[in-house]
């Protein structure tokens, strides 16, 4: 779910047709424009589950400190093998939807979104792979009710060893997108990658390109104006696209540090399979080839490919 990085995690059509300037996204349908669907002001969390193991226990243990609210959690199962999403659904307040087969990150998570009721009107969508700060949900609300033009708010991210995951970032431009796909292995600290990655300084509360996968609390409103996540990113990107199309709606993307999760899955390049890296790689074509259309853009995304193509083989060699 990372653009133009080593996994951790044509353009769906804008359906919103006014941003939140005093007035709600509306959506257009058969060449006319919908009212948005009104929601309440509950919070449930959906999660996407494809055998997650042990993890997913933890994950609802530090759910259960993070609010103070009773907050109901749907496992949307992309055909888990491991009985552990049977198991949580045990608990009280979980619920299990089977997705019907492997549907991908942004297929799994709109398929329990949408098994919501309209009673939710924020809904958290993250890994069952994170352990929860104390109070970070409610923190992450607190922040959205200071900022209504948020359609997204994405809390710090820390990793195990208690380093900061850059978890929002630009939007990657052809530029930057560039620079930091060529030299961002080779030379970590190049203007390209500290500028799209959004390193310098401390954390603080800002708007931001786009937000994590990993851990999101999203306006359900601005959810429905975009139509959820594009499934034709099966993995990797979809976040970024989602994010993208969140701002190009009128909402905004906000990082909320003072809200923080830790992350406690995931593997770097050098450990991913071939294929997950090829599915990478794949998803990053597709963003920016829907967003530079047309002959004067055709030699520059065949350069992308043949150089996300040289990267593959070299990151993937002996192994």
């Amino acid at each position: 779910m990372v653009a133009f990085n080593a996994p951790d995690g044509p353009m769906a059509a804008f359906n919103a047709t006014m941003g939140p300037s005093g007035a709600s996204p509306g959506r257009v349908q058969n060449d006319r424009v919908t009212e948005p669907k009104t929601y309440g002001d509950g919070v449930a969390v959906v999660t996407v589950t494809y055998s997650p193991g042990a993890t997913l226990e933890r994950f609802l243990d530090t759910l259960a400190a993070a609010s103070e609210r009773d907050v109901p959690v749907v496992l949307a199962d992309n055909g888990s093998v491991d009985g552990a999403p049977e198991k949580a659904a045990e608990r009280a307040g979980v619920t299990l939807v089977p997705t019907g087969g492997n549907l991908g990150y942004g297929g799994g998570a709109n398929r329990g979104v949408a098994a919501l009721g309209d009673d939710i009107g924020w809904v958290v969508i993250a890994n069952p792979d994170l352990e929860w700060d104390p109070g970070s949900l409610d923190e992450l609300l607190a922040v959205a009710r200071r900022r209504p033009q948020g359609g997204a708010f994405g809390p710090l991210i820390r990793e195990p060893d208690g380093s900061v995951y850059p978890s929002a970032r630009l939007l990657p431009s052809p530029g930057r997108g560039i620079g930091h796909a060529v030299f961002g292995k080779i030379w970590p600290g190049n203007p390209w990658t500290r500028a799209y990655r959004q390193e310098t300084g401390e954390p603080t509360e800002r708007t931001a390109g786009w937000l994590s996968g990993s851990c999101q609390l999203i306006r359900r409103e601005a959810f429905d104006a975009v139509g959820g996540f594009d499934e034709r990113y099966f993995m990797y990107f979809e976040d970024v696209d989602l994010g993208d199309r969140i701002a190009r709606a009128g909402w905004q993307n906000v990082y909320a540090p003072s809200a923080a999760v830790m992350h406690i899955g995931g593997e770097s390049t050098s450990k991913a399979s071939a294929t997950m890296l090829a599915a990478h790689h794949d998803s990053a074509y597709r963003y920016l080839a829907d967003r530079h259309r047309g002959l004067v853009w055709k030699p520059f995304l065949a350069v992308v490919k043949l150089g996300l193509k040289l990267r593959l083989a070299l990151e993937t060699r002996g192994g």
